[in-house]
């Protein structure tokens, strides 16, 4: 059985706070470029090219530039580019294509379909002389060193904390860029307080399957915790919105069944929480990450996050315990979170 301080997992997630300043440090003056470049072309939508755990940071994307640059959004179909050979129109767009390795096939077509019909094109990688990034006009390179343990953690920040750079770069608003040097100190409290969650995850040794739930810019975090469950626990881990849950999937909830739910401060913490309050009077059994006292009250297994994080920004803090909870029920259950069964680092998709 691997042991936790001997996990390279547990390394890489304990590496996110040095990753993230690095990346704010190195990539800033790259983004503003890309801004610039953005502001000329003036696109009308932007369009987001991933797989897998990259996809979660795209769905992240949706919400961010939705919200703060008024764009519209859409998720890449690659199939259409690849397998149909019918690719849309995209040249109007900002095409995005995100990738820790820069190797994904299917990701890389879809850039090349977009350089072809005159699309402005940025790079997100973690590998930046890469396939991906020869295909892009620009490239937004994570800096988070490199990543060994096949479930993606500081990459996955990464990616999230390149597109918020983006985003505040795109607004104008060089106060962003202020709070976004604040999320390496959250996500170091995080990490500090990591046995808690390590513990914690005992309980959960037995599960088998559960539902994760958070809304708005953390229906990417419900996202990205079900996927590290799925692929370092084996659970069958399902992810939804809290508004989606309740248009039907809430009829699997009986007493003991696991929920786990992501509640940052803002908008939809209300909506969130009164859905908890329904679930625990079913007998749900609630883990609950939040700062905020009222839903703590509510979990079973609670961990607090840090006060006062602004919900853009809550994201790359919340999947932080989501990361560690999904270590702790593998090393629970006995199984290597490093080398998950039939997984490989790179996958080539077309």
């Amino acid at each position: 059985m691997v042991e936790a301080e001997n996990s390279t997992l547990k390394r890489e997630i304990f590496e996110q706070p040095a990753a993230l300043r690095q990346l704010l440090k190195g990539e800033q003056q790259t983004v503003e470029q890309v801004a610039e470049a953005v502001q000329a072309r003036k696109p009308s939508f932007v369009m987001m090219a991933a797989r897998g755990t990259s996809d979660n940071a795209a769905r992240y994307g949706q919400y961010l530039f939705g919200a703060v640059n008024q764009l519209p959004v859409a998720l890449a179909t690659p199939s259409l580019f690849t397998r149909y050979a019918q690719p849309p129109s995209i040249r109007n767009a900002l095409v995005v294509g995100i990738s820790q390795s820069g190797e994904t096939p299917d990701i890389c077509q879809v850039m090349e379909e977009a350089a072809a019909q005159g699309a402005l094109t940025v790079a997100i990688t973690n590998t930046a002389e890469s396939p991906l990034s020869a295909t892009s006009d620009y490239t937004i390179h994570m800096r988070a060193g490199e990543e060994l343990s096949i479930g993606a953690t500081k990459t996955y920040t990464a990616s999230l904390m390149a597109l918020a750079m983006l985003s505040a770069a795109l607004s104008g608003d060089a106060s962003r860029f202020d709070v976004l040097a604040q999320v390496p100190d959250f996500v170091s409290r995080i990490t500090a307080s990591a046995l808690t969650i390590l513990d914690a995850a005992e309980r959960y040794r037995y599960m088998q399957a559960c539902v994760v739930i958070s809304r708005g810019y953390n229906y990417a975090t419900a996202y990205e915790i079900a996927l590290k469950l799925k692929e370092l626990t084996y659970v069958l881990a399902e992810p939804y919105s809290s508004a989606d849950f309740q248009h039907g999937p809430v009829a699997i909830i009986e007493r003991g069944f696991p929920v786990i739910a992501a509640v940052p401060e803002g908008t939809i913490a209300e909506e969130v929480l009164a859905l908890l309050r329904t679930l625990r009077k079913r007998d749900a059994e609630l883990v609950v990450f939040s700062p905020l006292e009222a839903a703590l009250q509510l979990g079973h297994t609670s961990f607090a996050l840090p006060r006062d994080v602004p919900e853009w920004i809550s994201p790359m803090v919340t999947v932080v315990p989501g990361q560690l909870l999904a270590l702790g029920v593998a090393l629970a259950k006995g199984l290597d979170p490093d080398n998950p069964r039939e997984l490989s680092k790179v996958t080539h998709t077309h």
